[in-house]
């Protein structure tokens, strides 16, 4: 069963021992017995002001030894919870940000390959990390990466930085990644707030209210951060937390257990470690909660993108920076809006009826996408896709070029297939490739 999000876990619990590490894989370094210096005076800092209601601090305790218990023996196997590298759990991370578990292993194991460590990305060609993050979209989070490994390499020397603020200081990276890399990878007492876990928290203690609005937000953060200070100062011995590493176990089960037991559609409350404690289940209202606003609407876009080949090469063109989808490649295209008239003839009602436009409007989309009168046009493919709420049909035309065809800006390239394979498409261009 796979969630959205997963983070990173970093230290050998019984689910490692079920399977041998494949050689050349990343292995968490020797823990000290004793915390890290980083966190050790926030710790004790706030030891007081937390024990000073012990009403709240039993059912938190009983709740953080529980979640800590079921995770160390529940837990996935997944490649980036066998390291503490901090390079590595930040790499996870941003490709897990709306994106499936089950999708992101073979992208997370070859960028781990291919760009090992920070100065390795600082220093790779901005072609080279867009192909490697072809397909998983939002393509501003991998130059957001590059650009943060930059400044790690100008302003600490290439170490990934251990400071939380220092953290949170790189581009791309907000207050719940910075949480997770350093409750991860040092076992600091930084609270996590993403999607997993607002589900969970708010069913756990009751809280109502939209969870993007402010106020509901920070009662939220608040019991995100009560947790898991709870967890860093736990006593030796508790239930759960025998180890060293009780912020990243906590945080880590947090995560877990939004993904696998209080799933949105049917919770799985029977086998929650934490039901007892859960106050929506006392209240028969868990699947009142979250109180997420409504979500828009679906808006549907329709294409028309051209195959336009010239002997051995074809036409593509590499996106401008500042749109979505920057820098990389895709098929001369336009947007179709209006659906087909009634004019078409009989052998295009087919295609008629699925918005497409008629043979002499279809000339001169693609003249104005290709810059040159078509010889012919055939219907290639329709790819459908969907970027956030929009709903992309995609009518994909082959057309034939006479070999003195100039191209419609200097933007377009001719390329050969074996040429086209090497560049970074979009993820539905990608598509039409493939059937080339």
């Amino acid at each position: 069963m796979m969630g959205r999000r997963r983070s990173s876990f970093c230290f050998n619990l019984k689910i490692s021992n079920r399977q041998q590490r494949p050689e050349g894989e990343l292995s968490c370094p020797q823990r000290r017995s004793n915390p890290p210096k980083e966190w050790e005076s926030a710790r004790w800092g706030r030891r007081s002001r937390l024990a000073a209601d012990k009403n709240v601090r039993a059912p938190f305790t009983a709740v953080v030894a529980k979640l800590s218990a079921w995770f160390a023996q529940n837990a996935r196997d997944l490649p980036w919870r066998r390291t503490c590298d901090p390079y590595a759990i930040w790499v996870s991370e941003v490709m897990l940000q709306q994106t499936r578990v089950g999708t992101v292993i073979p992208y997370w194991q070859r960028w781990m390959r291919a760009l090992p460590d920070v100065a390795a990305l600082a220093r790779a060609k901005p072609e080279k990390i867009h192909k490697l993050w072809e397909g998983l979209g939002y393509y501003t989070r991998v130059r957001n990466m590059q650009k943060g490994a930059q400044l790690i390499v100008e302003r600490h020397g290439g170490r990934f930085p251990k400071k939380f603020e220092d953290v949170l200081a790189l581009p791309g990276i907000g207050r719940y990644t910075a949480g997770a890399i350093c409750s991860i990878a040092f076992n600091q007492p930084q609270p996590i707030l993403d999607g997993n876990v607002v589900r969970v928290l708010a069913r756990l203690f009751g809280i109502f209210g939209n969870p993007h609005e402010k106020s509901t937000n920070t009662k939220l953060w608040k019991l995100a951060e009560q947790l898991v200070l709870h967890a860093a100062n736990a006593s030796p011995g508790v239930s759960g937390l025998t180890h060293h590493f009780p912020c990243s176990l906590l945080n880590q089960s947090l995560m877990e257990l939004g993904a696998l037991i209080c799933t949105p559609r049917q919770p799985q409350c029977s086998v929650c470690p934490v039901a007892k404690h859960c106050a929506a289940l006392r209240q028969n209202r868990v699947m009142e909660l979250p109180q997420l606003p409504p979500r828009q609407g679906a808006i549907s876009q329709r294409f028309l993108a051209f195959v336009a080949q010239q002997g051995r090469r074809f036409l593509v063109r590499q996106r401008p920076p500042g749109i979505v989808n920057a820098h990389l490649w895709e098929f001369p295209n336009i947007e179709c809006p209006e659906p087909a008239s009634a004019r078409s003839t009989a052998s295009q009602n087919s295609r008629a009826a699925n918005g497409i436009c008629d043979q002499m409007t279809l000339k001169r989309a693609a003249r104005r996408a290709v810059g040159f009168r078509p010889h012919s046009l055939e219907p290639l493919c329709t790819i459908r896709h969907s970027i956030t709420r929009y709903r992309i049909t995609l009518e994909v035309l082959r057309v034939a070029a006479a070999r003195t065809a100039r191209a419609a800006s200097r933007a377009d390239e001719w390329r050969t297939l074996r040429e086209l394979k090497q560049l970074p498409f979009a993820s539905a261009h990608r598509q039409i490739l493939e059937r080339l």
